[in-house]
């Protein structure tokens, strides 16, 4: 098997497909005007399908579905299934606001999805409806309980770490991982092209955040799978839940880097925060283009650059994290 490999020998089986744009959530730091329309420009069942088969040609091992939010798309059930179809996706995840989480967690677990990541930016109620837009914390806390209950194993929640989580914020979700086997990870803001305003009045530097862990009997783990995704994790004796940090202007960020990202059109990016995109719609409409897709996927993988470049301020295209799903 051909494994995806670039010019600074990182591998890549670790794949991020977003299936929509468009989200039901008006969140401060990605939709604050909200995107609620839904692109006829998504990619068809089978335009994943044919994707999904040259990726897993290329060594592809984790596939997360994303958004925009992607369970608005009527049809999720049925690319997860189609995710499941091939047995060299060991990890077949999802990421998602949670509102309809409680509805549709059985059916979705049966369709073969086996770990799910929920954003949760606050366990304050009140600072939940003002940053997502919408008031409905206990409804997707009531989700998280039932993807439990129905057999996930693997539960993560993600906060994006504003200026205005303190010590007292902090308190209640250790309190609630004190119980719950989940790793609640909180992802430094990072800017766009086009949040300039708001990063600067609500960034946060994760320091304080791992300062207070480790002198709290806080200890840091170390990730041991090619799949892992960027976060820090640590762990503490007292607490079934673990606690990450995913530090995008740390030093070393993209050292493991291991994941490339297709958007909800087609477009390859091989970074978050990349200058340039591609199409691979040409070669998805029909499976005897696997060979073509899989030499151009691996072609274009030799322009990937060793890191980003976010402290010399260039934010390559990327406007809002819903266009490729962060």
């Amino acid at each position: 098997m051909k494994l995806l490999r670039d010019c600074w020998n990182r591998e890549f089986p670790y794949l991020r497909l977003s299936i929509t744009d468009a989200c039901n959530f008006r969140c401060s730091y990605c939709l604050p005007d909200g995107n609620v329309n839904i692109n006829n420009n998504n990619l068809t069942l089978t335009e994943i399908e044919n994707l999904l088969a040259a990726f897993v040609g290329l060594g592809l091992q984790k596939v997360r579905l994303t958004g925009g939010e992607p369970t608005i798309r009527r049809d999720l059930t049925e690319i997860i299934s189609l995710v499941s179809k091939f047995p060299e996706i060991k990890t077949r995840a999802l990421t998602t606001n949670g509102y309809n989480l409680a509805k549709y967690a059985k059916e979705w677990y049966d369709a073969g999805l086996n770990s799910i990541n929920v954003s949760v930016d606050s366990l304050n109620q009140e600072k939940f409806a003002k940053k997502t837009g919408r008031d409905i914390l206990m409804q997707v806390l009531a989700g998280i309980e039932q993807a439990f209950m129905v057999g996930f194993q693997t539960v993560k929640i993600n906060v994006v770490l504003l200026n205005d989580i303190d010590l007292t914020e902090m308190s209640l979700f250790l309190d609630w991982i004190k119980t719950r086997s989940v790793s609640v990870r909180f992802i430094e803001l990072m800017q766009t092209n086009s949040n300039h305003d708001y990063f600067q009045k609500n960034y946060q530097s994760p320091n304080f955040l791992r300062e207070y862990l480790l002198k709290n009997g806080w200890a840091s783990i170390e990730q041991n799978s090619n799949v892992a995704g960027p976060a820090k994790e640590y762990t503490h004796g007292d607490y079934q839940g673990k606690i990450g940090v995913i530090s995008a202007y740390s030093k070393g960020f993209c050292d493991n880097c291991n994941k490339l990202r297709v958007s909800s059109s087609g477009d390859l990016y091989l970074c978050l925060f990349g200058d340039s995109t591609f199409s691979l719609r040409p070669f998805l409409q029909n499976s005897q283009h696997k060979i073509k897709l899989q030499t151009t996927i691996i072609e274009q993988l030799k322009y990937k650059k060793r890191s980003h470049f976010l402290e010399q301020h260039d934010f390559g295209t990327i406007n809002s994290f819903a266009d490729i799903g962060g």
